[in-house]
């Protein structure tokens, strides 16, 4: 089936007005994309937080029509709807393709150390002998392509984690608590805020041959009083990293190990300060912008 978008370049205070006025008239999906004026530059978007859904200021509005539709119509209707808030738009046809597979096609395995691979369930492991996650691009934050998610699983794949317990804090899809099972770990606890990244981390573990009790999830409210741990994981984001600092660290075991990423370079030594009165921290990783801290816990909670 062949198809028909409409592409439009606004400003975000008109995105919802625009969307819903293509919505009205018959898209049968609305996408978002930056659009950069000539002269200017990339404006980074970063991991929201729950029920937020972060625009750039310049951005390009996509709305996809089949191909039968009256264009006449949809855009006489659009400009009825919007007014002096209409802008520019351009009607283009769309290349038929089968879009599930070429989905499929441009997601690959992920190599994040030397014996621990990220794969696609639809792909055959690279080397069949590593420690192989298998792990599908889903709702929630995690699948190894993001620089942070990298970070940690590159960590996790150069630690003995054999008999050791552990909390992922923001667990997101379950990758890194995941993957610090099949690498040995005992057990995992896993936190987070959104009710969808508890059905993917438990969802995944299962994929991945864990069994629930191995892997149990709550949300923070509903968690149980934690015990404390060898290994604490925590990719989110700096201000929530800096906010829950102590409740991270009284979790930790004198001489356990700490892992935080979702950091950009810029908000590293903020972050260092809020754990570096019970954490020594080793130096700095970093990849594409963004750093990992790590360190070992050396004096107990106060």
């Amino acid at each position: 089936m062949s198809w028909l978008q409409l592409i439009a370049d606004t400003r975000r205070a008109d995105i919802e007005r625009l969307e819903e006025a293509l919505l009205s008239n018959g898209a049968v999906s609305v996408t978002l994309q930056e659009h950069i004026p000539q002269g200017q530059t990339e404006q980074p978007i970063l991991e929201p937080s729950l029920g937020e859904t972060p625009l750039w200021d310049n951005s390009r509005i996509i709305g996809l029509f089949e191909s039968d539709c009256d264009t006449g119509v949809i855009t006489e209707n659009l400009q009825q709807q919007l007014g002096k808030n209409l802008p520019s738009m351009k009607w283009e046809q769309l290349e038929d393709k089968d879009w599930e597979r070429e989905w499929m096609d441009n997601y690959h395995p992920i190599q994040c150390g030397d014996t621990l691979w990220i794969c696609p369930s639809w792909q055959s492991p690279p080397d069949p002998n590593a420690t192989n996650i298998l792990l599908d691009p889903g709702l929630a934050f995690g699948t190894g392509t993001h620089p942070t998610t990298f970070l940690c699983m590159q960590w996790l794949g150069e630690q003995k984690l054999h008999g050791k317990t552990a909390i992922d804090y923001g667990c997101g899809s379950g990758i890194l608590g995941i993957a610090a099972l099949l690498l040995g770990a005992k057990e995992v606890c896993g936190v987070d805020i959104d009710p969808q990244a508890l059905i993917a981390t438990k969802d995944n573990a299962t994929r991945n041959g864990l069994h629930t009790n191995q892997f149990p999830v709550y949300l923070p409210k509903e968690a149980p009083t934690l015990a404390q741990v060898d290994l604490v994981i925590a990719n989110i984001l700096a201000g929530p990293l800096v906010e829950l600092a102590e409740t991270l660290l009284k979790h930790l075991n004198i001489g356990g190990q700490i892992c935080l990423s979702g950091i950009l370079a810029e908000q590293a030594n903020a972050v260092r300060q809020a754990y570096s009165h019970r954490i020594q921290f080793e130096p700095v990783a970093q990849k594409e912008g963004w750093v990992r801290l790590n360190g070992q816990c050396i004096a107990h909670n106060h």
